[in-house]
């Protein structure tokens, strides 16, 4: 089963079909606009502007799952990622969950952190937390699962090869 598959809901509340990206390379992401992590949006958001005419899409899906960091509305959401963070941007089963780097401080602070304070997220190969990213290939295949700890300069190669 391909993305494709698929029917997401936009920001706006519009049914969307995946299907409408055929032939891209997307990478699918869990947002949080309240999140620590949120300071990947400036990143993604330079990746995005330097891949999009080569038939890239980042589709980010707001998540207010871990620790509450996306309590808003779908247009405060929306104001928010427009405003201050400058944002105009099935999977697990295909991707299971490789654990975090824990050579980098990133990831074994949030190694350490699950384990003690969501054991019940760790286990398994659920997304774990906010800015989790799934790399989609043309076909609308999984190809990459990357946790929130990974660099965004370490998935623009894997996301070059499929270009």
């Amino acid at each position: 089963m391909s993305v494709y598959d698929f029917q997401a809901t936009s920001i706006n509340g519009k049914p969307i079909e995946l299907s409408d990206y055929r032939g891209k390379v997307l990478l699918i992401v869990n947002t949080a606009s309240m999140c620590s992590f949120s300071s990947q949006f400036a990143d993604l958001q330079k990746l995005y502007e330097r891949r999009r005419e080569q038939g890239f899409e980042i589709l980010a899906f707001p998540c207010n799952q871990f620790n509450g960091k996306e309590p808003g509305s779908n247009s405060e959401v929306q104001g928010i990622c427009q405003i201050k963070h400058g944002v105009t941007l099935y999977l697990t089963q295909q991707a299971p969950f490789q654990g975090f780097d824990t050579q980098t401080k990133d990831g074994q602070w949030m190694d350490d952190f699950l384990q003690d304070k969501y054991p019940e997220i760790y286990v398994g190969d659920g997304i774990k937390w906010n800015f989790s990213k799934f790399l989609i290939d043309r076909s609308g295949y999984v190809k990459a699962r990357f946790e929130v700890t990974t660099a965004t300069c370490a998935i623009d190669p894997v996301i070059e090869s499929l270009l």
